[in-house]
């Protein structure tokens, strides 16, 4: 009897193994918003990581989080570096590519609670008075995120932070450009 149960948790582990491993290697979110304010305007609120304490949706989860700046202060270079508590962790973010009005590209590494490196992307779009943003995050999954993705979706865990930033971030670009 012993046997058996052992043999049914054995196939058990090994058919779930097998699920995780079949899971997709990457994972995608995307959010957009439209602000009314110039392309400038809103470029500026993401270009400069010393702005994003206005808007980022993680910035008043830890307002004790040790915050460090390097390299110019704003485009292509600038690096944000944060040790917070665990509802923020601890990362480095490295601006890697800056077309003014148009695309910048963030090189997103996360130290805790997990180590992973994750793309991230604001494209700006004018429409009229307005500008759309665009954010997107990507990323690979290794066999452990894969396994925790199985019971989180990373669209439902991220994809609520993007809206709330985007929500920030317009109100942020709205108030400088009424200025």
């Amino acid at each position: 009897m012993i046997k058996k149960i052992l043999i049914v948790i054995a196939v058990i582990i090994v058919v779930f193994l097998v699920i995780v491993a079949l899971q997709p290697a990457e994972y995608r979110v995307v959010r957009s918003g439209t602000i009314t304010a110039p392309p400038t305007v809103v470029f500026e609120q993401v270009n400069d990581f010393h702005k994003w304490e206005a808007w980022s949706p993680w910035a008043k989860l830890d307002p004790a989080a040790k915050n460090t700046f390097e390299g110019p202060t704003a485009g292509t270079g600038a690096i944000f570096s944060w040790a917070g508590n665990k509802d923020v962790g601890e990362g480095r973010m490295t601006l890697t590519e800056s077309h003014t009005n148009d695309l910048i590209r963030i090189k997103l590494d996360f130290i805790k609670p997990m180590t992973s490196t994750a793309l991230t992307e604001f494209t700006f779009k004018p429409e009229g008075n307005q500008t759309t943003v665009t954010w997107t995050m990507s990323g690979h999954k290794d066999f452990m995120s894969k396994a925790f993705c199985m019971f989180m979706n990373m669209d439902k865990m991220v994809g609520g932070d993007f809206e709330k930033g985007l929500a920030q971030m317009k109100l942020s670009a709205e108030t400088a450009s009424k200025k």
